[in-house]
């Protein structure tokens, strides 16, 4: 019979007991924890200026159509956040500290703070930077694939509601723009 290979409950202990202090961390984590949290706080960055910037775009939307596209704004924020708790979490997991200092954020985050000036503009900038967090959130999870399951899985679960902003975005600049679909 073909029998999956299973550490035995003996040595699974064993090593339980050792470098407990490396919390989640374990001897077979295959990937260099430095590089990981580096790229984590890339992407809470990313994060953080993306729920500055909805929430700016929540507090500036004008005009008699302007209250639908504030409250997507407003629940895309609030997503948005959750997002950074979660990688915040999953940083300090991996033995890291979460960089949340505004010194430097822009340079760290992936996607741009872009104010806009019209509510067509804010829905853009919106839309652009989910693009990017989209892309870039499909390389970190890919980088993660064949050594870091949870990672990954995170990454993949956040990249799923980026794509959905992304939806919601293009149909409210296409209701915008080009009137609803018919």
């Amino acid at each position: 019979m073909n029998k999956p290979h299973l550490t035995d409950v003996k040595t699974l202990r064993e090593r339980a007991r050792q470098h407990i202090e490396a919390g989640a961390v374990t001897s077979d984590y295959g990937g260099d924890t430095a590089t990981a949290v580096r790229i984590l706080n890339a992407a809470l960055a990313t994060e953080i200026v993306c729920v500055l910037r909805y929430k700016r775009h929540y507090h500036m939307a004008r005009g008699i159509h302007a209250g639908p596209v504030a409250d997507e704004f407003l629940e895309h924020a609030n997503e948005e956040q959750g997002h950074a708790d979660r990688i915040a979490e999953r940083i300090v997991q991996l033995g890291g500290e979460p960089d949340l200092s505004p010194n430097g954020l822009l340079s760290r985050s992936h996607s741009e703070y872009v104010e806009g000036d019209s509510l067509v503009s804010m829905i853009k900038e919106d839309l652009i930077a989910e693009r990017i967090a989209i892309e870039s959130y499909r390389e970190i999870a890919n980088y993660f694939a064949p050594f870091d399951a949870t990672t990954r899985r995170m990454m993949e679960e956040i990249l799923a509601v980026e794509e959905e902003h992304a939806d919601d975005l293009a149909e409210l600049l296409q209701d915008r723009t080009q009137g609803p679909k018919v």
